[in-house]
């Protein structure tokens, strides 16, 4: 039940899975809607220091996830095709390393000027790498476009689940949610 079986995936990373799943659903918009406030908008700080905040949980996230998946069995994979088995094997990776991307590059922005990252009152990322030139706006750059790269691979991810859900009926989909049956298809 918590730890993942050669069938399905335990208790502990559907949990993992569907948390960074809320935080980058509400780090990507977050992201896009604070590039447009303007300075006398009352969101102005407050934006930028919650998705610092929520960017190093996802991070913490991501590591856990990261080491539990590596001590874990995985599941056999349910494609049906060579091709289907490299692009799930390529897509899982980018899920991986992509939103860890995006964590060093918004870390990178966030302690340009040499101050840490506050993460709502509990305790503070220190600054280790400041003072490159143009590190704030190369950092920039970079994390912007692994954005945009992640909502792809996301919503890749999402129509390759519903297909398996939809079209070859297998339980792909229902193997990664918590309290769902599986039913073995191969």
């Amino acid at each position: 039940m918590w730890r993942n079986t050669a069938d399905t995936y335990g208790l502990i990373q559907m949990t993992l899975h569907w948390l960074i799943a809320i935080l980058i659903a509400v780090l990507l918009p977050l992201g896009l809607w604070m590039t447009g406030l303007d300075y006398y908008d009352p969101w102005y700080k407050k934006a930028p220091d919650l998705h610092r905040a929520i960017g190093i949980l996802l991070a913490l996230l991501l590591m856990l996830r990261l080491g539990w998946r590596l001590a874990q069995v995985q599941p056999r994979s349910r494609a049906k095709s060579a091709w289907e088995k490299r692009a799930a094997v390529a897509a899982h990776r980018l899920l991986y390393l992509l939103p860890l991307l995006l964590v060093v590059s918004g870390y990178l922005i966030s302690t340009a000027d040499g101050r840490g990252i506050d993460v709502f009152g509990w305790f503070e990322v220190p600054a280790t790498l400041r003072g490159l030139e143009g590190q704030e706006d190369i950092a920039g750059d970079v994390h912007f476009t692994l954005a945009m790269l992640l909502l792809a691979v996301i919503t890749l991810h999402v129509i390759a689940a519903l297909r398996h859900h939809l079209v070859h009926k297998d339980d792909t989909l229902r193997r990664m949610w918590p309290g769902m049956t599986t039913t073995h298809n191969r």
